[in-house]
């Protein structure tokens, strides 16, 4: 009887520790996406512990110069970043605005290689909060350069899997995702082979209940009315549709390397249970917490240590009902073909997801309804079919894949609005 080869290493696992450069102090950390929803927090989580954290660079796409320089002087921060070349001189204006008479301002670094070269500065921990594919190249960077990475940004793990799964050593990063982090912390509860599925919650956004027949007038305002969570337009629409669950399940087969079938989502309104974890006796344990982005931001920036009061917990003294409903996959069909380009692999993530930023851009800028977001981004898929990079995929196959689905993304929708308005 021969052995059956070692199954690897989960990405994310709560029972190991990456810490090469452990020692005394506040831990060194740059912030991807400073001006963002995940950046701003994770600042004010900063500023709220000095004693355990230390930012020593941001980065920003360049439109809120401002908030950047502010966020600069706050934190004292060696250097800044901008993806945007030309908005270094108002950026110049805004720290010279915000710094004193003979205080040294902070370097300055911009082009859209900025961000990479940050996360591959010297610190401990990068926190990539950036939205979008583009932060798969900074991804990449902070765990060639060693540094644990605390990762908001889903994407650059839907879009390089396995080029991030090659790269990342056991431990080094932590899910920085609410549903993420709490599978990662519902999993400290059993070992991995006591696991029997993990399941993902989901508001249900604001269309939850809607049939597909509901759903085909429905507004840019409509879709932005989020119930639960206060995030940008792009994460908004993606949870209208039910798209950031779909990547969210790909992530945390991804990230916890449990097969696809063995990974359900449940629809929560209340968003107090963040995701759980059910193991082979039976037992569930779910973790639970107000919706607030800073216990997750904690968790990825402290571990293995919890940061004292990084968000607020529950009142048990004030009764709550807390609900779980199935999803309607037929409203919501971005879960199912999630699924699917997760288990096709290759350059079919990067395909699903790049269509999407389009189509949820055109959908924003009145090009294209609702409904004719999935419906476009699945026929886009359809027309990729079975990627055959397989695991050689490389940062090139990524890119023309995705530039491939960009530009086929706008082309149907520009026939689609054509037919539209001839009809």
């Amino acid at each position: 009887m021969t052995d059956s080869p070692a199954r690897p290493a989960p990405l994310a696992d709560p029972h190991l520790v990456y810490d090469p450069l452990a020692g005394d102090g506040p831990k060194d950390v740059v912030v991807l996406g400073s001006t963002g929803s995940i950046g701003t927090q994770a600042i004010d989580l900063v500023l709220r512990n000095p004693d355990r954290f230390r930012v020593t660079a941001l980065s920003a796409n360049g439109g809120r110069v401002a908030l950047l320089a502010e966020q600069a002087h706050r934190l004292r921060v060696r250097t800044v970043s901008v993806a945007r070349e030309d908005a270094v001189p108002a950026l110049r204006e805004a720290l010279a605005a915000a710094y004193g008479p003979g205080e040294p301002l902070p370097e300055i670094l911009a082009g859209p290689q900025a961000a990479t070269e940050l996360a591959a500065s010297d610190c401990h921990t990068v926190l990539n909060g950036i939205t979008g594919s583009i932060g798969l190249a900074p991804t990449l960077a902070a765990l060639e350069a060693g540094r644990t990475l605390a990762l908001a940004n889903k994407e650059s793990l839907i879009v390089g899997g396995p080029l991030v799964t090659a790269l990342a050593k056991p431990g080094q990063i932590i899910p920085v995702d609410s549903e993420h982090a709490a599978l990662f912390q519902a999993l400290a509860a059993g070992t991995r082979a006591d696991v029997r599925k993990l399941v993902v919650t989901a508001s249900g956004g604001p269309f939850r209940g809607r049939s597909k027949a509901d759903l085909a007038d429905v507004t840019v305002q409509d879709a932005l009315a989020h119930p639960t969570w206060a995030m940008g337009p792009v994460i908004t629409v993606n949870s209208a549709t039910l798209v950031n669950k779909g990547l969210e399940v790909i992530e945390a087969h991804l990230l916890y390397d449990i097969p696809f079938d063995r990974i359900e989502v449940v629809v929560h309104p209340q968003s107090y249970v963040h995701s759980m974890v059910e193991f082979l006796d039976g037992s569930t344990i779910a973790q639970a917490t107000p919706p607030d982005m800073r216990g997750p931001i904690a968790i990825g920036l402290g571990w293995p240590e919890r940061v004292p009061d990084a968000a607020p917990a529950f009142d048990w003294s004030k009764a709550s009902t807390w609900e779980f409903f199935p999803l309607d996959n037929e409203a919501f069909p971005s879960v199912n073909l999630a699924r699917h380009v997760g288990e096709l692999a290759g350059t079919a993530p990067a395909v699903f997801n790049a269509a999407n930023e389009e189509c949820v851009e055109a959908f924003l800028n009145g090009a294209l309804p609702f409904n004719g977001i999935m419906e476009t981004v699945t026929r886009v898929v359809e027309e990729h079919g079975t990627p055959e990079t397989g695991t050689s995929l490389t940062v090139s196959d990524v890119l023309e894949a995705e530039t491939w689905a960009r530009t086929r993304a706008r082309e149907i929708t520009a026939t689609t609005a054509t037919a539209e308005a001839r009809a």
